[in-house]
């Protein structure tokens, strides 16, 4: 009798006290990205991205470098360089943006909210401008557990839209100082888009100036 109160006891105090320490360690890492948020003032990173087509189960990979100063609403700065397996610059500034593309000679130009630059990957860095506030408002979290991503230990969250999104959920992985090091869009499709920062610099002065594309004389321009 005695062995089976024990066991009574414990399984209540499981249900009881499991689901409000992994709460706890949800709270924990949103605290760490929130604090990382406030402190950022400026992300240079080189970075990679693997776009993955559940239908033809084909992946295609990039790689580039990163320049973004946050910023709210049209306050956010980026420039994003893709090196491979093309050429592409991607510019954000004051709610615009400008795409060149070198090798068809040709760029595009809109608002910042535009499809195109979702699609070569804004959506995954929406996250990094977001305040612990405004992630709890969005999104449900839950804990995915610790992993070494490209060689750093993280602690991993699902974050699932509260409103109808493009996409299921995203998983970021977080390093000790609340910098996301891997975000993982999976679409409502189930096709993937996941990128990775690495060789990371934090608060060094960007000059203004390095989010201007020049486009060459001769370049078809699309205006969104």
């Amino acid at each position: 009798m005695k062995s089976i109160k024990f066991a009574i006891v414990f399984a209540v105090a499981f249900f009881i006290f499991a689901p409000s320490a992994a709460n706890a360690q949800v709270i924990e890492v949103l605290k760490r990205m929130d604090a990382h948020y406030k402190a950022l003032k400026s992300l240079k990173s080189g970075i990679s991205r693997e776009v993955f087509n559940s239908q033809l189960k084909e992946t295609d990979n990039y790689s580039g470098d990163l320049v973004l100063v946050p910023g709210k609403g049209t306050k956010l700065s980026v420039l994003l360089k893709w090196t491979k397996p093309k050429e592409e610059v991607l510019s954000v500034v004051n709610g615009k943006y400008a795409l060149y593309v070198p090798g068809i000679k040709r760029a595009y130009t809109g608002t910042s909210g535009d499809k195109r630059v979702k699609e070569k990957g804004g959506s995954a860095l929406e996250l990094m401008n977001l305040s612990k506030q405004e992630i709890n408002s969005k999104y449900d979290a839950v804990q995915l557990g610790t992993a070494s991503v490209g060689g750093t230990d993280t602690v991993g969250l699902r974050l699932t839209p509260k409103a109808k999104a493009e996409y299921k959920f995203i998983d970021v992985w977080v390093d000790g100082n609340g910098m996301p090091i891997q975000i993982k869009v999976t679409k409502n499709n189930n096709d993937t888009d996941t990128i990775r920062f690495s060789g990371i610099k934090k608060n060094e002065n960007i000059n203004g100036s390095v989010f201007k594309i020049d486009i060459p004389k001769g370049t078809e321009v699309v205006k969104g």
